[in-house]
C-alpha cells in the first residue's frame, strides 16, 4: 500500500477539490489505522506515506472548512469498539488532524462499518447535510455490513454522503466496500499504486482554471417587501392556558406525504420558532417531552401562519424514597405508564405527559412500588413516593475477624430465606466483588457467596431503612499450587468412597494455579505428559492462611 498514505493523501486531496466532499459543510476523515498500515512501500511504512499525505492535503483545505478526525484500530490489538473521534467538526482543524495523526499508532482491526455509524451520528446526519471520508487498506473484520450501512444512512440521512477510497485493494475487494459509497451517492476511488494515486493528486491539484465568467445580467426589478418570517407557531399544555415559553418545548416539522403521513424531514427546532417555510403541504408536530399534538400545515405564497398547538398534558415530579424520612434516592428507577405509551427517569424525576390516567412505578433494588393517580390537562403534581427498602452491604471474610476477600471474583446471590415447597429459594439481586451493595424490602434472606472453591451462607433481616454491614465468613484459605511442566493440576477430596475414588473439586490447565479453598485436607495431583495416573501431594489449608506447595 505503497500509495496508501500518499494514496491518503491523494484522496484527501482529491476529495477537498473535487467531488468528495471537503466543500461540504461538516466532514469527518476516518483514518484506517490497523496493524496493516505497518506493510512499507517502496521501502516506507504506509502509514508515514499517510501522515505526510495528511498534513500536505490540509495545508490546501479553506480554513472556514469544518473537518473532524476519526481513526480506527488505533489504541487496542484485536479490538472491534477501538473508534475515536479525536478531533471533533470544526474549522481551523488542520494542525490538530496532523498533530493526531503523527502520535497515532497502527496495531488494531478493521471495524470499518461500526465506524462510518459513529461519524454519521457524530454529524448529527439525520439533522444537518453530512460528508464521511474513509480512507482503509483493508475490509471489514469485525462483522458488518458496509452495504447495508450506505442504505441505512441514505434513507435515515438529511443528505448524507460517504467517500471511500481503497487503498492496495484488487478490484474484487473493492467492490466489498465501494457499495458504502455507492448506496449514499458517493464516490468510490481505488488507488492500487504510488503511480495512480500521483495521477489523482496531478488531476486535481492541476485543474484548468475555470474559463471566465459572462457579465452578469442586469438586476431584476426589486420585488416587494415580504414578512421576515412566515411561520410562527405557539404552543399551551392545555385550552386556555398560558403559553409555553421555558425552551422545554420542541417542534418536528416534515413534508407530507399525499395520503397526508410524514414525509421527509425538514426541521427540529426547541424552544420559540420562527421560521420561513417553502409553499407546500407539511406535517408539525409540537411537543414537550411526552405529551405532543400534530397538525397537517398547507403553506401558500405571501401568507403568514401562526397556528396554536394544545399539547393536553400534564407534568409530573415524582421524588423516591428508600424508606419513610429518608432522602431523594439518586438509584431510583422511575416508570411512567401515560395513555398511549410509557418513558423511564432516574433519581429525582420530572416528566411531561399526556393527561389522564398515570402508572408510576419506583423502583429502588429489589424494592419496587406502584402509585396510580390521575393528571389533567395543564395541572402539575408533585408526589414523594416510599418504596419501603433497606440497604445492605456485604463482604466476605476467610475467617471470622481475619482479613476481608478484597478480591473481584466474589459473588453473591441475596435469596429469601424462606424455602419454597420443593425446597429452593427464591433468588431475589446478584453482586459481584467486595462491598456489594444491595437495597432490598423488609424480610429474611440468605446471603449465598462463592469465592473459587469456597462457598458459604450467611443469614440475614433487613427491616425498612436500615443500614447493615453483612460480614460473611467463608471458613476458607489461600492454596498456591506450582507443577512445574505439567499440563493441568487438579484438587481432590482427601478422602475416598467406598471404591477407592476421591471426589474432583476443580482443575485448571497450566503449571500453576491459585484458589479459595475451604479449610481441611486435600491432594494436588500434578498432570504431565511424562506421567501415568500424575504426581500428588497431600495439603492441609487452615482458615485464614496461605499455603504455597511445589508438586513436581
Amino acid at each position: 500500500m505503497a500509495g496508501l498514505i500518499r494514496s491518503a493523501a491523494a484522496a484527501f486531496l482529491l476529495l477537498s477539490m473535487t467531488s468528495f466532499g471537503f466543500a461540504a459543510n461538516n466532514v469527518i476523515i476516518i483514518l484506517d489505522a490497523s496493524g496493516s498500515m505497518w506493510a512499507q512501500i517502496d521501502g516506507k511504512p504506509k502509514l508515514e506515506i499517510a501522515r505526510e499525505s495528511l498534513r500536505t492535503v490540509l495545508q490546501s483545505v479553506p480554513a472556514d472548512d469544518e473537518i473532524g478526525f476519526m481513526a480506527y484500530g488505533h489504541r487496542t490489538k484485536g479490538s472491534c469498539d477501538d473508534i475515536e473521534l479525536i478531533v471533533p467538526p470544526q474549522a481551523g482543524s488542520a494542525s490538530a488532524i496532523s498533530a493526531a495523526a503523527d502520535s497515532m499508532k497502527f496495531l488494531g482491526k478493521t471495524p470499518l462499518t461500526a465506524a462510518v455509524k459513529q461519524a454519521a451520528e457524530a454529524l448529527k446526519y439525520t439533522e444537518d447535510k453530512a460528508t464521511v471520508v474513509l480512507i482503509t487498506d483493508g475490509l471489514e473484520t469485525c462483522g458488518g455490513d458496509p452495504c447495508a450501512l450506505g442504505k441505512e444512512l441514505k434513507e435515515s440521512g438529511v443528505d448524507f454522503t460517504a467517500d471511500v477510497v481503497g487503498f492496495g485493494l484488487t478490484a474484487d475487494e473493492g467492490k466489498q466496500i465501494a457499495c458504502l459509497a455507492e448506496n449514499t451517492g458517493g464516490k468510490y476511488i481505488q488507488a492500487s499504486d504510488e503511480k495512480a494515486l500521483q495521477g489523482a493528486l496531478v488531476e486535481t491539484v492541476a485543474a484548468p482554471a475555470p474559463a471566465p465568467q459572462p457579465a452578469p445580467a442586469p438586476a431584476p426589478a426589486p420585488e416587494p417587501a415580504k414578512p421576515e418570517f412566515n411561520f410562527m407557531p405557539s404552543v399551551v399544555m392545555a385550552e386556555g392556558g398560558p403559553e409555553i415559553s421555558d425552551n422545554s418545548n420542541a417542534w418536528e416539522i416534515y413534508e407530507a406525504n399525499p395520503d397526508g403521513s410524514r414525509g421527509d424531514q425538514v426541521m427540529t427546532e426547541y424552544g420559540a420558532l420562527k421560521t420561513n417555510l417553502e409553499p407546500g403541504d407539511y406535517v408539525v408536530v409540537g411537543r414537550d417531552d411526552e405529551a405532543r399534538s400534530e397538525q397537517k400545515i398547507k403553506i401558500e405564497a405571501g401568507q403568514v401562519y401562526k397556528p396554536l398547538f394544545t399539547l393536553n398534558g400534564g407534568t409530573l415530579f415524582i421524588h423516591p424514597h428508600a424508606s419513610q424520612g429518608s432522602e431523594i434516592s439518586g438509584e431510583a428507577r422511575v416508570d411512567f405508564a401515560y395513555p398511549g405509551g410509557s418513558t423511564t427517569h432516574y433519581g429525582d424525576a420530572k416528566a411531561t405527559v399526556p393527561a389522564g390516567e398515570q402508572k408510576v412505578t419506583v423502583q429502588i433494588g429489589a424494592g419496587t412500588v406502584t402509585e396510580t393517580m390521575q393528571l389533567a390537562a395543564g395541572q402539575t403534581v408533585e408526589r414523594d413516593v416510599v418504596v419501603g427498602v433497606g440497604h445492605a452491604v456485604l463482604n466476605a471474610y476467610y475467617t471470622a475477624g481475619g482479613d476481608k476477600a478484597d478480591n473481584s471474583g466474589i459473588g453473591f446471590e441475596i435469596v429469601k430465606a424462606k424455602k419454597k415447597i420443593d425446597g429452593s429459594r427464591e433468588s431475589v439481586e446478584h453482586s459481584y466483588g467486595p462491598d456489594s451493595k444491595f437495597w432490598l424490602p423488609p424480610d429474611d434472606y440468605v446471603a449465598l457467596t462463592t469465592l473459587d472453591l469456597a462457598v458459604a451462607e450467611q443469614p440475614f433481616s433487613i427491616k425498612a431503612g436500615d443500614n447493615q454491614d453483612v460480614k460473611v465468613t467463608l471458613g476458607a484459605g489461600v492454596l498456591a499450587m506450582s507443577a512445574p511442566g505439567a499440563y493441568s493440576i487438579e484438587v481432590f477430596s482427601s478422602k475416598k468412597d467406598i471404591e477407592g475414588k476421591r471426589k474432583s473439586l476443580g482443575l485448571s490447565y497450566g503449571d500453576s494455579w491459585q484458589q479459595t479453598i475451604p479449610a481441611g485436607d486435600y491432594v494436588v495431583v500434578r498432570h504431565a505428559p511424562d506421567q501415568g495416573q500424575g504426581k500428588e501431594m497431600p495439603v492441609t489449608i487452615k482458615s485464614g492462611e496461605r499455603s504455597e506447595i511445589t508438586v513436581q
